[in-house]
């Protein structure tokens, strides 16, 4: 099971989330609490393993923009958490997760408009496209499986929910922000539960996930 971190600000968050066992860092270069600037982005992609998955958070960017962001800090992947249209998600030679908020199983049909490797499946928006500590319906995504795309599920996770979401959704990937903060800030220790959970490090065995 893949896990993403996601909202990194700071080079020690980066690297213990690394060390504890995370698979991919999110960077928010839209609207955020969480947003960075390019140039911290910069600085701590540098110094990440080259070939973790690095991926920039944008919300309906102009694809210039998204390409010159990729060029200065090496990211290596794309979120698109808009109202991107199937022909915006198209065109990059990076790979690119498309986030869908989930109000109900149809939401999910939307997927197969989109050609991009990956699917994001998050709760409906807040006052910010994702990040906002709430959870949607999993049962509605239970089963479902997306045609040639690889699933990551986000919304509201923490390390007390994960282990029940991945057993009812069976995603390829989870993703975690608000979840493993204390005081809106990114919490080692609970990035370190998190992981461990999903990990299976505190259980007798891994999950069991069908593929």
């Amino acid at each position: 099971m893949k896990i993403k971190i996601c909202g990194i600000t700071d080079l020690d968050t980066a690297i213990a989330a690394v060390e504890y066992g995370a698979d991919a860092l999110g960077f928010v270069f839209a609207e955020s609490k969480r947003r960075i600037t390019i140039d911290r982005a910069k600085e701590i992609i540098k110094v990440l393993p080259k070939n973790f998955l690095k991926i920039g958070v944008f919300v309906n960017e102009q694809k210039e923009t998204i390409e010159r962001i990729l060029e200065e800090t090496e990211i290596n992947a794309i979120q698109l958490h808009g109202d991107e249209s199937p022909d915006d998600c198209a065109g990059f030679l990076t790979p690119v997760i498309k986030a869908i908020s989930i109000g109900s199983a149809k939401d999910i049909l939307k997927a197969d408009e989109y050609e991009c490797e990956y699917l994001l499946l998050d709760s409906p928006k807040g006052k910010y496209r994702g990040g906002n500590g709430t959870s949607f319906d999993w049962g509605v995504a239970a089963g479902q499986k997306v045609k040639r795309k690889k699933v990551i599920l986000a919304g509201g996770l923490t390390p007390g929910n994960v282990i029940e979401a991945i057993q009812i959704v069976q995603p390829y990937m989870v993703d975690v922000s608000s979840g493993v903060e204390l005081d809106g800030k990114k919490d080692k220790e609970k990035i370190k539960r998190f992981i461990d959970e999903v990990k299976g490090r505190k259980r007798n065995g891994n999950i069991q996930i069908a593929r």
